[in-house]
């Protein structure tokens, strides 16, 4: 339990190449902000706010805790997944119970996907020139 203004717990939360640094902040009522930003403002499609609210769903704690997440890097569904990864990290640190129902709905495995490097002679990973037989 860290402390600021409020006492929080922290979560790292890793996607692609999003890397989300996500605070829990407990009796709140329920808002999300990323960025500075509210998470209706900042996602604009409902589907990415489903996916941060996740790990609250499986829990049931919605609507219980504030967070502040500041995240960097990739793209927002890459943002939203680092987001659900560090607040299910987060929860953790609140209560050691949750680890059944996070671990069952795959909230806590980070997803080690990620973009495939460029390959010399190709245009990009896997992209060869067009009309290379000459």
């Amino acid at each position: 339990m860290y402390t600021s203004k409020k006492p929080y717990v922290y979560g790292t939360g890793r996607r692609k190449s999003s890397v989300a640094r996500v605070h829990l902040f407990a009796g709140g009522t329920g808002t999300v902000t990323i960025n500075g930003r509210d998470m209706d403002d900042y996602f604009g499609l409902e589907t990415l706010k489903l996916l941060v609210r996740q790990p609250f769903n499986t829990t049931g704690t919605a609507g219980k805790f504030d967070i502040e997440a500041k995240v960097v890097g990739g793209g927002v569904t890459g943002q939203a997944g680092a987001i659900r990864h560090g607040i299910a990290r987060a929860l953790l640190q609140v209560d050691e119970a949750y680890r059944t129902p996070l671990k069952a709905a795959g909230l806590l495995t980070r997803d080690p996907r990620m973009k495939e490097r460029k390959k010399y002679g190709l245009k990009a990973a896997r992209r060869a020139p067009q009309f290379s037989k000459r």
